[in-house]
C-alpha cells in the first residue's frame, strides 16, 4: 500500500554502483571524442528509521565508497592526465575523506524533506553528495510539481508507467543563487538550450536503476555553427541486497539523528556556491605588460588587438580599484585611451570607481580620455543604474570642455534606453535622468543646447519626448528641425501615432511653412516606413514633379527602392501605382543625380545584413546629405550596426549658384554624424561658417578626420550552471571589436569636383570558454573567431555641367576569417591535455552593387578623368 513514495526493507543493505560523467565539446561533436571525466564509486544505502505513525516517513543512510576518477573516454596512457595517479592524489586527502563520510536523508512520500551532513566540509564534496541524494527523490504518480533538489527549486514533471518513472526537470525555471549577465542586443548574445531527464526503474517498491542526463547547449546567435555543449550523466545501479544493520528506535527524527551522530546538521539540498582560487594567475600589471605591444593605436586594426582587449577585460574584472589605478597611472599618453576602453568595458564597481577617481572633468587637457570613457559607457553591454547615476552627477558638475558636456548627455541617453529595454524605466536614477534631459530641452534657448538634448533623445527614444520632437521638427529651421526629424525616424513605427503622421505630412507637403529638402525627405521616409495609408502614398506620388529638381529624383528613387527591396509598404505603393495619375511617364522620367538604394551585404542562415545608401544634392550640384546605413537582423531582432551621415549646406555661394527654395538663409556648414551599434555619437564638424570654409579649403590636405577609433565590447555573456551531479559549470563568451572610422571631404574649385571618403576598418574577435571546474580538475572547450575587414565608401561629384556627374563606390576588401576550437582537461598541478582544431578562409572582397545609373555615371567620371590625363602640353 505504499502508493506515494519508494520504500526500503528493514535490516537490509542495498549495494549500488554509481557514476557521474561530464562531457564538454562543440555542439555537433560526438561524445566519444569529448573532453571530460568520470567519478565512479560504490554506494551503500540502508534504512535507519521508519516513523511508527507514518510508513511514508523514513530516514535512509547513504555512503560513498571506493571512489575512482578517470577519463570519460578511453585514451592512450600518454594522453591521460589521470594516468598513474591514485584517487587520493587526484582529489586530495581532505576531499576524499569528506566524500566518504555518510549522509542521511529524511524521505517523506518519496521527497527529500531534510538533508543531513557534516558541517565544515568543502562545498564541492557537499554538492557531489547533494547530487547523489537528489536522485533518491521521486513520486510514484504522474503529474507536475515544484520541488527542491541540487539544482534549486524547479518545475518538475513525472510520467509513471508500471515500474518505470520518468522525471523531466525544467532547468530554465530553477531558482538558485548564481551569477551572470547577458549582452544587451539579442543578435550579439548567446542562446542557451537546456534539457534534463531522469529515468527510474523500480523493483519491489525500491530503486533498481537510475539514469539521468542533462544537456546544456550554448550557441552564438549571429553564427550558430559556433558554440559549445556540456553533457552531464549520472547512473546508479543496484548490484546486490545483503543483510544490514537494524533500525534505530525512536519517535522523533531529531532524537534518532542525535543517537546516530550528534555532529549531523540539517542543510539545504540545493547546491552551495563554490569559489575556485586561481593559484598561478598573473597580476593585472603583469598581464598588461604582456599584451601592451598589441595596443598601440596603429595596431588597432589587427585581430591581436581585439584579442588582447578581451583577455585584459577578464583580468580587470577580478582586480581591485588600487590595482586598476596602478596600471592607469603608470601608462603613457599613446596607450592610455586603450586602457580606458578596457577598464570601462569591464563594468565592475571597482573599475567604475577607478575611472571616476582618475578622470577630472574640470581638466580640458584629458579630453581624449574623457571621450573614450564616455563612449565605452555608451556601448556598455549590461549597464546598471549606478553607472547612469555617476554620469548624471558629473553632468550637473563643472565640465571644462563643451564637447565633453555634449558627449556626456548623449551617452546618458544611450544608457536610459538600455536600462528601459531591460524593464528599468521606473528606477529612481533613470527617472531623474529622463526628467533632466526633457526639462533642459524645454528650457534651452541656445541652438547648441537644443542640439545636444535632441541628440540625447536620439539615443533614449523616450515615448514621452515625441510631442517635443514634433514641435522642433515643424517649427525650427536648418540643423535643429533636421535633427528632430531624424530622431523621430529612429523610433519603432508602433510609437508613431496619428499625430506624428499628420505632422510629417504637413512638413512634407509644406502646408504651414516652407521646409528644407533634408527635413521633407526625412518626413516622407517616416510616413512610408510606418504602415502608410493608400491616400498618404498617393499624395506623395502626386507631389513628384512639383518638387525642387533634385528632390524629385530622390523621391522617385526612394519609391523604386521600396518596391525593388520589398519593404513593408511596397504592397500599398504597388496598389497606388495602378492609378495612371500617380504613375505616368512625366512623373517617372525626372532627371537628377540624387538616389536611394538598398541591398544585401550578406544573407545567411542565422543573420543577414543590409546596406542602404541615399544621397541628396542641391539643385546646383552640391551634396546636401549622404547617408550610409548598415543593419543586421535575424528572425527576432534587429541591430543598427552603423550609420554615417555627411551633411553640407549653404555652399552655393562658392560656385555662385542659386540656393534651393527654403534654403536661402542657411549658414555654410559641413559635418559628419555617426551611429554605431545603436548608439548615436557626437557629430563632428568639418567647417562652420564661410570664413572657416575658405580657410579649410585653402589649407585642405584631404586627410580624413577621425570619427571613431577604439575598442568596443559587443558580446558579453557569462552564466554559471549548476550540474545535477554536483559540479558547477560556466559559460563565458566575450566578443570585441577594434574599429577605426574616418571620413573626409575634398573640394577642388579648379576641377569643379568634390570627393567624400568614408573608411571603415573593423576587426572582430570572439572568445568563448565553456568549462566545468571541479576544484581537482578543470575540463572545457575554448572557441575563437576572428575576422578583419574594411568597407570603403567613396563618392565623387563633378559639377562642371548639369546634370552633374556623381560616382559612388562601396568596396569591401578581401577579409581573412579564422576559427579555432581547443578542448582541454587540466589538473591544479599543471598536467594538461589539449586537442586543437581550426580553419582559416579568405572571404572574397567585392564592390557592393548600386543602381545601374550609378554604374553609367562612374564610367563617365573616370572616362572624363582619363581623357584629361594628358596634362598641359
Amino acid at each position: 500500500g505504499h502508493t506515494t513514495g519508494t520504500s526500503l526493507n528493514n535490516d537490509k543493505l542495498y549495494k549500488f554502483a554509481y557514476s557521474a560523467e561530464v562531457y564538454v565539446d562543440r555542439v555537433k561533436a560526438s561524445l566519444q571524442k569529448s573532453a571530460g571525466y568520470r567519478i565512479s564509486s560504490d554506494v551503500d544505502v540502508n534504512l535507519l528509521w521508519r516513523n511508527p505513525d507514518n510508513d511514508d516517513d523514513q530516514l535512509i543512510k547513504i555512503m560513498i565508497k571506493d571512489v575512482q576518477v578517470e577519463n570519460v573516454n578511453e585514451r592512450p596512457a600518454a594522453k591521460s592526465i589521470f594516468k598513474g595517479k591514485s584517487t587520493e592524489k587526484i582529489l586530495g586527502k581532505e576531499y576524499l575523506q569528506a566524500l566518504q563520510r555518510p549522509i542521511v536523508l529524511e524521505l517523506v512520500r518519496g521527497k527529500v524533506k531534510t538533508f543531513y551532513s557534516y558541517q565544515n566540509e568543502p562545498a564541492f564534496t557537499q554538492n557531489i553528495k547533494r547530487g547523489l541524494a537528489s536522485l533518491f527523490q521521486l513520486q510514484l504518480h504522474s503529474g507536475s510539481t515544484r520541488e527542491v533538489d541540487v539544482s534549486g527549486k524547479c518545475n518538475t514533471t513525472y510520467h509513471v508507467r508500471q515500474d518505470q518513472v520518468t522525471k523531466i526537470k525544467d532547468l530554465d525555471s530553477c531558482e538558485i543563487a548564481k551569477e551572470g549577465f547577458t549582452s544587451h542586443n539579442p543578435i550579439l548574445d548567446i542562446s542557451k538550450k537546456v534539457t534534463s531527464a531522469t529515468v527510474y526503474v523500480l523493483e519491489d517498491s525500491f530503486i533498481k536503476s537510475i539514469k539521468a542526463e542533462e544537456n546544456f547547449v550554448f550557441l552564438l546567435n549571429f553564427r550558430r555553427k559556433t558554440g559549445a555543449k556540456i553533457v552531464s550523466k549520472q547512473k546508479l545501479e543496484l548490484k546486490s541486497v545483503q543483510a544490514g544493520p537494524g533500525l534505530i528506535a525512536g519517535k522523533q527524527v531529531a532524537g534518532v539523528i542525535k543517537t546516530l551522530d550528534s555532529s549531523y546538521v540539517a542543510m539545504p539540498l540545493e547546491a552551495e556556491p563554490v569559489k575556485s582560487e586561481c593559484k598561478k594567475c598573473p597580476s593585472l600589471s603583469e598581464h598588461w605588460k604582456s599584451i601592451r605591444e598589441h595596443m598601440h593605436p596603429e595596431k588597432l586594426s589587427k585581430a591581436e588587438a581585439a584579442k588582447s582587449f578581451l583577455s585584459f577585460i577578464k583580468s580587470i574584472r577580478k582586480a581591485t580599484k588600487e590595482e586598476i589605478l596602478q596600471v592607469i597611472r603608470s601608462e603613457n599618453k599613446e596607450l592610455l585611451p586603450q586602457v580606458v576602453d578596457a577598464v570601462t568595458s569591464a563594468q565592475t564597481p571597482e573599475s567604475l570607481e577607478a575611472m571616476l577617481e582618475f578622470l577630472d572633468f574640470k581638466d580640458a587637457s584629458t579630453f581624449v580620455l574623457q571621450e573614450r570613457f564616455l563612449y565605452a559607457c555608451g556601448f556598455a553591454s549590461h549597464p546598471n543604474e549606478m553607472l547612469l547615476k555617476s554620469l548624471t552627477d558629473k553632468f550637473k558638475g563643472d565640465i571644462a570642455n563643451e564637447e565633453i558636456r555634449e558627449t556626456l548627455v548623449i551617452v546618458m541617453g544611450a544608457l536610459i534606453r538600455k536600462l528601459c529595454d531591460r524593464g528599468g524605466c521606473k528606477l529612481p536614477y533613470v527617472v531623474e535622468a529622463k526628467r533632466l534631459i526633457l526639462n533642459r530641452l524645454e528650457k534651452a534657448k541656445k541652438g547648441d543646447n537644443v542640439k545636444m538634448y535632441l541628440l540625447a533623445l536620439k539615443n533614449a527614444l523616450l515615448p514621452e519626448a515625441i510631442p517635443l520632437l514634433l514641435k522642433y521638427a515643424e517649427s525650427e529651421e536648418g540643423h535643429i528641425s533636421s535633427l528632430a526629424a531624424t530622431t523621430l525616424q529612429r523610433y519603432d513605427p508602433s510609437f508613431l501615432t496619428k499625430e506624428v503622421k499628420e505632422t510629417m505630412n504637413r512638413i512634407y507637403h509644406q502646408n504651414r511653412k516652407i521646409h528644407e529638402k533634408t527635413v521633407r525627405t526625412t518626413a516622407a521616409a517616416i510616413i512610408l516606413n510606418s504602415n502608410p495609408s493608400y491616400m498618404e502614398v498617393k499624395n506623395i506620388l502626386l507631389s513628384i514633379g512639383e518638387l525642387p529638381m533634385e528632390m524629385n529624383k530622390y523621391m522617385l528613387s526612394m519609391i523604386q527602392d521600396i518596391i525593388r527591396f520589398e519593404m513593408p509598404s511596397s504592397k500599398t505603393v504597388r496598389k497606388v501605382l495602378k492609378d495612371m495619375r500617380a504613375h505616368n511617364y512625366d512623373r517617372f522620367s525626372k532627371t537628377g543625380s540624387s538616389s536611394a538604394y538598398s541591398g544585401y551585404i550578406t544573407r545567411g542562415p542565422d543573420v543577414s545584413s543590409t546596406y542602404s545608401l541615399d544621397i541628396l544634392y542641391s539643385g546646383s550640384g552640391i551634396l546636401r546629405r549622404s547617408n550610409l546605413n548598415i543593419h543586421i537582423f535575424d528572425r527576432n531582432a534587429e541591430l543598427h550596426a552603423s550609420q554615417v551621415v555627411i551633411e553640407a549646406q549653404g555652399l552655393e555661394s562658392i560656385i555662385a549658384a542659386t540656393p534651393d527654395e527654403g534654403e536661402e538663409n542657411l549658414d555654410s556648414f559641413a559635418g559628419m554624424s555617426a551611429i554605431l551599434f545603436d548608439v548615436q555619437l557626437r557629430p563632428v564638424t568639418f567647417f562652420q561658417g564661410y570664413g572657416d570654409l575658405m580657410s579649410k579649403m585653402l589649407s585642405a590636405t584631404g586627410d580624413p578626420m577621425n570619427v571613431v577609433k577604439g575598442l568596443i565590447l559587443l558580446t558579453d555573456y557569462s552564466q554559471e550552471i549548476q550540474l545535477q551531479a554536483g559540479p558547477i559549470a560556466s559559460a563565458e563568451f566575450l566578443g570585441g571589436l577594434a574599429i577605426d572610422i574616418s571620413g573626409g571631404m575634398e573640394f577642388s574649385l579648379w576641377y569643379r569636383e568634390s570627393k567624400t571618403n568614408v573608411k571603415n576598418r573593423v576587426v572582430v574577435f570572439l572568445a568563448g570558454n565553456t568549462e566545468v571546474d571541479s576544484v581537482f580538475v578543470k575540463t572545457g572547450v575554448e572557441t575563437t573567431l576572428e575576422v578583419e575587414t574594411a568597407l570603403d565608401f567613396i563618392s565623387t561629384v563633378q559639377f562642371s555641367q548639369y546634370p552633374f556627374l556623381v560616382c559612388m563606390q562601396m568596396d569591401r576588401i578581401e577579409s581573412p576569417f579564422r576559427s579555432h576550437v581547443t578542448k582541454y582537461e587540466s589538473l591544479p598541478s599543471g598536467r594538461r591535455y589539449t586537442a586543437r582544431g581550426g580553419k582559416a578562409v579568405m572571404l572574397a572582397g567585392n564592390e557592393l552593387p548600386l543602381h545601374q545609373e550609378n554604374s553609367n555615371m562612374c564610367r563617365s567620371v573616370f572616362g572624363a578623368k582619363s581623357d584629361s590625363g594628358g596634362g598641359w602640353f
